[in-house]
């Protein structure tokens, strides 16, 4: 962040010094590491060595006085000796001074303070928790009844933070989904983890998602949800991350499915929330699915949420939403659809092809965080280049420093959510209903590699310079524009700066670096970096 110097002192003639203490804002971000808690006590640590060295020194007092065009001089005299009763001290530029004061004062006043929400008041008051509430059955119907015919938002690692399923929920989400919490960790008190249970409150229904293997664990991290206010837990069986599965959770789950069931019973029979499960549809092959979703169902999951791969398979095939109608067709609980939605009509063909109850999208989202008003309304909204500036790029912006804080602490977390947001945001395309529909249903257009300009769209040059800067996948190109948003006032602002850079030779500098690499500007399309994600 910019820091204003403080202008230079015109007079030094003060024999005390009053010292302050800065107040270091409590760190709540999502995946916000201990390392950094770390270095703010280290800062702390020297912010208290300075605060010290301010003090007034009990044996001598350095008194330094300069007049206006005059020579400085330096007096050494005893704290101890006595000053004369009838000794007044004139300070040179002592009304310059004071009125410097009064215009700081001022300045402090006619500038707002920054709104900030971090989640925290959305909890539960202590007098509204009931230590021995046990979800009902008539819960249980309510939930499965709000959650139908819906897009969902898929849990995503690192992207599931609340500035950005905030940002979602004004494109009319209506069912988010968290990062995955460690139950373990959660009932440690682990600060990071419990970010993932903040809601914000345009968030119609939340689910918070859990990964455990132990039924204990997991009854007191659901009850941890409740009380942050979420309408349902989730349960991780679908994720195929080495980081996850080592530890035996997420798809390392699905290999015994007795065992699992014994899980989900537990948790669903001793949780204060209705429970929901996603899965994939086995670890090596997909021979398990059909058995493990009538297991997990007869358990007592309220909601079953299928991933239509293998562990094995990760993203690199095509989602099978054949085998997920198949589950749909032998299920009584809603069963919901996930992988490979891009748009809003493949989620509303692959309902149809597979009649599920819903559908989750999770990349989506990610590059297109409209597409949920566009599934309800069933129509193809293609926003310009500034338009996505104000509506997507500077809206995140904003609900990240009311989060994270505008300070410099905030500002470290910015660094580290918003340019991996911008690697996803450049990998927008306007792609026509009319013109991929049908492309769609042959071959997912997420595992599709669409180049910066599409066949419609002409050439690359034939694009505007601030699209060709929005659509650049240059890592550089994503952490300028970042910090070209954050200290921006306002999103025209923004629009005027980032403007100037595309229509700079700055743009052909991006483009340069990432051409010379192999296939950077299609490979960032592909489906296969996104395996860190744990949903």
């Amino acid at each position: 962040m910019m820091s204003m110097s403080s202008p230079p002192s015109r007079c030094l003639a003060k024999t005390t010094f009053a010292a302050s203490r800065r107040r270091v804002p409590a760190a709540a971000a999502d995946g916000f590491s201990s390392s950094f808690s770390k270095s703010r006590r280290h800062h702390h640590h020297h912010h208290n060595h300075h605060h010290h060295r301010g003090k007034t020194n009990n044996n001598t007092v350095i008194l330094m006085m300069k007049a206006n065009g005059g020579s400085s001089s330096s007096f050494f005299f005893s704290s101890n000796a006595k000053p004369a009763a009838t000794t007044t001290t004139t300070t040179v530029g002592e009304d310059d001074d004071e009125e410097e004061h009064r215009e700081n004062e001022e300045m402090k006043e006619k500038k707002p303070k920054p709104p900030h929400f971090d989640g925290r008041n959305f909890r539960k008051k202590r007098e509204e928790v009931d230590d021995y509430k046990l979800v009902t059955e008539e819960e249980k119907t309510r939930l499965r009844e709000k959650v139908i015919n819906h897009l969902w938002l898929a849990p995503l690692t690192k992207g599931g933070n609340l500035p950005f399923r905030r940002l979602c929920a004004t494109f009319e989400a209506k069912v988010l989904v968290s990062e995955m919490s460690y139950a373990r960790f959660l009932n440690r008190g682990n600060p990071v983890e419990k970010t993932h249970l903040r809601r914000h409150d345009s968030e119609e229904i939340f689910g918070a998602q859990i990964a455990t293997n132990i039924i204990e664990e997991g009854v007191r991290s659901a009850r941890m949800a409740y009380e942050f206010n979420a309408d349902f837990v989730d349960l991780n069986c679908g994720c195929p991350t080495h980081e996850v599965t080592k530890r035996g959770l997420g798809a390392r789950l699905l290999r015994k499915p007795a065992k699992l069931a014994k899980l989900v019973e537990g948790l669903a029979n001793g949780s204060p929330l209705p429970l929901s499960v996603k899965i994939r549809l086995g670890v090596e092959d997909d021979k398990p699915a059909l058995k493990l979703a009538e297991e997990i169902e007869n358990a007592g999951a309220s909601v079953l949420i299928v991933h239509g791969r293998t562990k094995e398979q990760r993203y690199t095939k095509s989602a099978n939403w054949n085998l997920i109608g198949e589950i749909k067709s032998r299920s009584k609980i809603p069963i919901i659809g996930n992988g490979d939605i891009l748009t809003w009509y493949e989620a509303r063909d692959k309902m149809a092809l597979s009649g599920v109850d819903g559908a989750m999208t999770g990349r989506g989202a990610l590059i297109k965080p409209w597409i949920f008003k566009e599934f309800y309304t069933n129509t193809s909204i293609e926003f310009t280049a500034k338009e996505r500036i104000e509506l997507v790029y500077f809206k995140l912006t904003t609900f990240m420093k009311e989060y994270f804080g505008a300070d410099a602490i905030g500002k470290k977390r910015f660094d580290l959510f918003m340019p991996w947001h911008i690697g996803f945001f450049c990998r927008y395309r306007p792609l026509d209903e009319a013109v991929y529909r049908e492309k769609a249903k042959l071959n997912p257009l997420l595992q599709t590699r669409l180049d910066i300009a599409l066949e419609n769209e002409g050439r690359i040059e034939d694009l505007e310079p601030l699209e060709r800067l929005l659509r650049c996948v240059s890592e550089e190109a994503h952490a300028d524009i970042a910090e070209i948003l954050f200290q921006s006032e306002t999103s025209e602002d923004a629009i005027e700066k980032l403007t100037r850079v595309a229509e700079s030779s700055k743009l052909a500098e991006y483009e340069l670096s990432v051409s010379s690499s192999s296939s950077s500007s299609s490979g960032r399309e592909s489906s296969g970096d996104v395996d860190d994600m744990r949903g």
